[in-house]
């Protein structure tokens, strides 16, 4: 048996929760304060201050949910989308009840706009950005009764 019964020799294969997210990066800290902006998400205990030796390895959580991580690598190229020359290695997408609002704290965290702002003339019930690290995101448009409110 593992990770509280998640897993086991007997009975038939239970689901696997998502646990982590982790992504690439050469600056964890930069990462990591730019999506605990964003999402508003918290430091597991021990990450919110400085390893005097580097941080390697940073962990926010979102209360009662999933983590996103962020791990240094020496060097990263950075996804080039929606050009085709360096494709995105994979992308978060985060529901929001308001794109006009959440593109606002979007760019109040650093996020750079890959597509037009919410009020541009669009059918597109999303708009995409990119991290620090040149990462794409989503911000996808949710009517509060698929948001669970």
């Amino acid at each position: 048996m593992w990770w509280g019964g998640l897993m086991s020799d007997t009975g038939p294969p239970a689901a696997w929760p998502l646990r982590t997210v982790v992504v690439d990066c050469t600056d964890p800290r930069t990462m990591a304060e730019f999506y605990r902006a964003l999402l508003r998400w918290e430091y597991l205990p021990g990450h919110e201050t400085d390893d005097p030796d580097g941080d390697d390895w940073l962990v926010l959580a979102a209360p009662g949910g999933p983590r996103l991580a962020f791990a240094r690598v020496p060097e990263l190229t950075p996804s080039t989308w929606p050009g085709p020359e360096q494709p995105p290695r994979v992308h978060l997408d985060f529901p929001v009840a308001d794109l006009a609002a959440a593109h606002e704290r979007a760019l109040a965290a650093g996020a750079r706009p890959l597509t037009g702002p919410p009020d541009e003339a669009s059918d597109d019930a999303f708009r995409v950005y990119a991290d620090p690290a040149g990462h794409p995101f989503c911000l996808c448009l949710e009517p509060p009764s698929a948001a669970g409110g």
